[in-house]
């Protein structure tokens, strides 16, 4: 018996959509669907997000680029910006610290959000429709990475001399003593600022 090969009723067979292409129609109506779904983020997880280092790189390095990026350019740029060391001077070990980092914690949380879109399988990144919503406190944060500490030494040098001028100069001891103090106060900030940098870079990891 010959085989059945009518077209399907009220169309011809050409027309009709193969799999594959009714596969990328169901993907695309899920991209619109989750973009859609998409809410604003809390606070407290914008700064979650934010108070990490190498997060807010990965934020930085996506914006300067609109295509999709491969995951080990990323993990190179970041660990060349965590080493202050050009991209073609980082170690292998530096390189695979911050491709696992990223790999196992940062991305997939990120990705959780719909602050980034991560493809394992393809190994690719790029901004997810949140991320709009973390660039103005990104921005602010980038002032951060200003050297306060060094204005706050310089300042308290400067008020230090000027301090000792005066009280030579002038014979007020009470008034010395209270300057003086200022000045340690101001000199007090400035480590305690320098430190918390320094947490932060260690933490750059987590």
């Amino acid at each position: 018996m010959a085989a059945n090969n009518r077209p399907v009723a009220g169309g011809d067979p050409a027309a009709e959509p193969t799999i594959d292409e009714e596969a990328e129609d169901e993907d695309s109506a899920a991209g619109t669907e989750s973009q859609a779904d998409s809410e604003e983020l809390p606070l407290d997880q914008v700064f979650e997000i934010l108070k990490n280092k190498r997060r807010r790189t990965v934020l930085r390095y996506l914006d300067e680029h609109e295509e999709p990026v491969a995951l080990g350019d990323l993990a190179e740029h970041v660990a060349a910006d965590e080493n202050d060391t050009p991209v073609a001077q980082i170690s292998s070990r530096e390189r695979k610290c911050a491709y696992v980092g990223l790999y196992q914690c940062h991305l997939p949380k990120m990705d959780d959000m719909d602050i980034i879109a991560f493809n394992q399988n393809r190994g690719l990144v790029e901004t997810g429709p949140n991320a709009t919503q973390l660039k103005q406190y990104l921005e602010w944060s980038e002032t951060s990475t200003r050297p306060w500490p060094l204005y706050y030494a310089s300042t308290a040098g400067v008020g230090l001399v000027a301090v000792l001028a005066t009280g030579v100069l002038a014979g007020g001891a009470a008034a010395m003593v209270v300057c003086l103090a200022a000045m340690l106060a101001v000199a007090g900030t400035a480590a305690v600022h320098l430190q918390s940098e320094r947490q932060d870079t260690e933490s750059a990891g987590e």
